[in-house]
């Protein structure tokens, strides 16, 4: 029977770059031999974290006529969907997008708080302290992503600060609410013209950005690829799970691991969870650390990955999510070809 995923209490992290080395390595290990873990010890508020599910909830109790003046778009991602795709497959799932306010002192829409790829936030007039709940919640997602942040840059060698450059004073980050009803929320003519559902709720994938803060509820179906097979993250009470991106992946040059991780079919009562993506400034170009020669023996070998530019890596896993347009891009895509390998052969977590 595999072991279940490490569970750390992440309190000592202050980040003030200098956090614990017994910690660090133990967030490190985590990362390179599971690319999850659940944390404790976090800081979001009890109450704050209630008022969440309770706004969760109440947005997609509302009719589906409802939602659906939210509805997002190509050209704005943010908002309400009910037919989103994962590998080019529809998931049983609704879904309501919102991102973090990267200039806190300009107004929402001022055109230099939000990249084109990005879009703008849409929020339901119909529930009147929803907007401020949400914002309240990603802010505290920010500050605990921050001090993972500088974990797993300490974690392979490097210092805590040296990818904050590209996450402040502008990050891309955003929250999603997601809902697991137990059947196709499309009315059969909608879903006869759409791709079909696949055979999971949520199909198979990675997390395109640096890391991911998840809160799940109690139902369960959250599964993660391991060396033995699927494992179940099972929801533990006061816990979140965090998960390694493709994006850290690159940074690390595979020394931490992007994990592939699913939703298996609910059939008894629908699943809610929250997941805060935490994704670096859409300049950002991303490549494997030049290491400090101290460092090397924790980050051994030559660049793994060519140069891999946030936004347009970003925008293309967005037009995927939306619509099947051919080819989902995957990190594999970026690989340097070792000498010797077959052309086809691809990273662990593509």
């Amino acid at each position: 029977m595999a072991a279940p995923i490490p569970v750390i209490d992440v309190s000592p992290l202050d980040g003030t770059g200098a956090s614990p080395a017994r910690l660090i390595a133990a967030i490190a290990s985590a990362a390179r031999d599971w690319g999850f873990f659940q944390v404790t010890g976090h800081g979001l508020p009890d109450d704050l974290i209630d008022q969440v599910w309770a706004g969760a909830r109440a947005f997609f109790d509302q009719p589906m006529e409802v939602k659906r003046t939210l509805v997002r778009t190509r050209e704005n991602p943010r908002g309400y969907y009910d037919r989103e795709l994962t590998k080019n497959r529809r998931d049983l799932k609704e879904v309501f997008d919102f991102a973090a306010l990267p200039h806190p002192e300009l107004p929402e829409h001022h055109p230099d708080n939000h990249a084109s790829v990005d879009g703008t936030n849409r929020w339901p007039q119909t529930l009147p302290q929803f907007r401020a709940t949400m914002l309240e919640y990603v802010a505290a997602c920010e500050q605990l992503s921050f001090r993972l942040l500088g974990a797993l840059c300490a974690g392979i060698g490097a210092d805590e600060s040296t990818l904050t450059p590209h996450f402040s004073p502008v990050h891309t980050g955003f929250a999603r609410l997601n809902y697991y009803p137990l059947d196709d929320p499309l009315e059969p003519d909608v879903a006869a013209t759409v791709t079909d559902l696949g055979d999971m709720a949520l199909q198979h994938h990675t997390d395109a950005g640096a890391l991911t803060v998840l809160l799940q509820d109690d139902v369960g179906g959250l599964q993660v690829r391991t060396d033995d097979g699927w494992l179940d993250v099972t929801p533990r009470d006061g816990a979140l799970v965090i998960n390694i991106g493709d994006m850290m992946q690159i940074w690390s040059n595979d020394l931490y691991r992007a994990a592939l991780h699913r939703v298996r079919p609910i059939s008894d009562r629908p699943r809610y969870s929250i997941p805060f993506f935490f994704n670096p400034a859409y300049d950002t170009d991303v490549a494997p650390f030049v290491m400090p020669d101290a460092a090397a023996a924790a980050h051994p070998g030559s660049p793994k990955y060519r140069t891999v530019n946030w936004g347009e890596f970003r925008q293309a896993r967005t037009d995927g999510d939306f619509g099947d347009y051919g080819h989902e891009i995957q990190v594999a895509d970026y690989r340097i070809q070792e000498p010797g390998a077959s052309p086809g052969s691809t990273t662990k977590g593509d």
